[in-house]
């Protein structure tokens, strides 16, 4: 039992709950291509991924083993990426902080995504190889430098709206 639900229980609210993070990151991604903030998708983006980072961390097992080390990052990377949204709102450098928390995250969240479909998925455990899955791994960092790039450089969204107080 992890918090009062079964183990089966419990790894299909992670596995939800990282296949929201992923689906929603990916939109946020996309939205710093265009210069757009969403922040209703952000912020489940955001949410998710720290619930599916908990989660994670809270599996029981007798090693500390990649999957936690990984989570410690992004937990730790999580931490100034939700003050950048939250507390600073984007201004000057938080938007850069803001950007790469959210794609490094993403990218990690990635990282475990692809060691677990070629252990878990049976299409793939044929081909779960060392040199198929660092293939694999190369692929998608790639990716993540290009977007990250990318998104550097054209992300710049309007600030947020204050309230007038009158």
């Amino acid at each position: 039992m992890i918090l009062g639900m079964s183990l089966p229980a419990f790894t299909l609210l992670h596995v939800v709950l990282s296949l929201i993070a992923l689906a929603a990151g990916l939109v946020v991604a996309a939205g710093f291509l265009s210069s757009r903030a969403m922040p209703g998708i952000a912020a489940l983006f955001l949410w998710s991924i720290l619930l599916a980072t908990l989660t994670g961390l809270a599996f029981p097992s007798t090693r500390f083993g990649m999957g936690h080390k990984l989570g410690f990052v992004s937990a730790l990377v999580l931490l100034p990426t939700f003050a950048a949204l939250y507390i600073h709102r984007l201004a000057g450098a938080w938007r850069w902080i803001y950007t790469t928390g959210c794609l490094t995250v993403l990218w990690l969240n990635g990282v475990i995504g692809i060691f677990q479909a070629f252990a878990k998925l049976d299409l793939l455990r044929p081909h779960a190889q060392p040199a198929v899955i660092d293939a694999a791994q190369f692929v998608l960092f790639v990716a993540y430098a290009a977007l990250a790039l990318l998104a550097a450089g054209r992300f710049h969204p309007p600030p947020p709206r204050r309230l007038a107080i009158v």
